[in-house]
């Protein structure tokens, strides 16, 4: 796939959040274009990862919510002085709280972390939106997150 794992500059991702897609497998998909109200995404063959217009993406992740694959999330490196936003899909139950300190995940499913859940925001289909407040080092590697047993963070 040409376009397969196509990242914003350094520079997009200092002007604010961004869609980053993480299109792993070659299938015929598009329903992210279909979704995106700015005209950000295009897919050029139906089987390659979208391809993301920077100047266009303001972040919004309406496209997240359209995704099948789990496949798009949200990068703000602007959140904080040290500290980025990732917005990830969701599908579990139940939703975790705002503020609540939960396990950042990677792509494996290790915890590589703690990060504060600033928002759950639900849609009106099943994949929900967490906005996750880590810190900037592992923005680009939490993908998930597990609820923790205790509420503390640590």
């Amino acid at each position: 796939m040409e376009n397969q794992n196509q990242m914003p500059s350094q520079e997009r991702f200092g002007k604010g959040p961004i869609a980053v897609f993480e299109c792993f497998q070659s299938i015929p998909c598009n329903p992210c274009a279909d979704a995106c109200p700015r005209g950000a995404i295009t897919v050029k063959e139906i089987n390659d990862c979208p391809i993301v217009d920077v100047d266009r993406c303001n972040g919004c992740g309406i496209c997240m919510t359209h995704c099948p694959g789990l496949s798009i999330f949200v990068i703000d490196y602007t959140y904080g002085k040290d500290t980025a936003l990732v917005k990830i899909p969701y599908e579990f139950s139940p939703l975790p709280e705002t503020n609540e300190w939960v396990d950042a995940l990677d792509r494996q499913g290790q915890c590589v972390g703690t990060g504060q859940v600033i928002r759950a925001q639900q849609s009106p289909n099943k994949t929900s939106i967490i906005w996750l407040s880590i810190p900037q080092e592992l923005a680009m590697d939490v993908r998930n997150i597990r609820l923790r047993k205790e509420k503390d963070h640590e």
